[in-house]
């Protein structure tokens, strides 16, 4: 049987309570904080718990999701996430982040093509776009082997380790997506 949330590497899930352990454990790296998002106070156990909790028993908020990335064997190896879902445009946006010790073994790419068939062929979007940091350019060559398309840069949008950086948009349309 076919599992259409499963790849030849990875399986994308709902996040679980028990995942909270993996989670804290990525919080302490710094320089992936960085090219996700930021880099936030230090959460306690307790606050990376209750949010693990909160995120395996949250109501669905339209077609905005927050999943775990895992291995065929169930390790769990990051997270992706829609968001700014416009059903009526059918247009959204994507952000996926790996644990650096799983770095540049296919997980990710594995992972996007996974979302996006989903939301292209079962949800009807047209359109997927991902803001990128201009200094991460392990993700600006992801988008890139995607297919994603630079449709513009904002200037001066990232403020990080001291320095203001660019921000990329890349887009992605259904008809542009190959999800061999």
């Amino acid at each position: 049987m076919l599992n259409i949330w499963e790849g030849k590497k990875v399986r994308l899930r709902a996040i679980l309570p028990n995942d909270w352990e993996k989670f804290h454990e990525n919080d302490q790296d710094s320089e992936g904080a960085r090219f996700c998002d930021a880099i936030y106070f230090p959460r306690s156990v307790d606050g990376t718990k209750a949010w693990a909790e909160q995120e395996a028993s949250k109501v669905p908020q339209g077609d905005n999701r927050m999943l775990a990335i895992e291995t065929l064997d169930g390790d769990l190896v990051g997270s992706i996430n829609s968001h700014s879902c416009d059903q009526r445009n059918g247009t959204f946006k994507y952000g996926v982040a790996i644990f650096r010790a799983e770095w540049r073994k296919g997980y990710a790419s594995e992972a996007v093509k996974i979302l996006l068939r989903y939301f292209f062929y079962e949800l009807r979007y047209e359109k997927v776009t991902a803001h990128i940091y201009a200094f991460n350019i392990n993700s600006i060559g992801l988008q890139e082997q995607l297919g994603f398309k630079l449709e513009g840069k904002l200037r001066n949008m990232i403020f990080t380790n001291g320095v203001h950086y660019d921000e990329y948009v890349y887009g992605l349309l259904r008809s542009e997506f190959n999800d061999v």
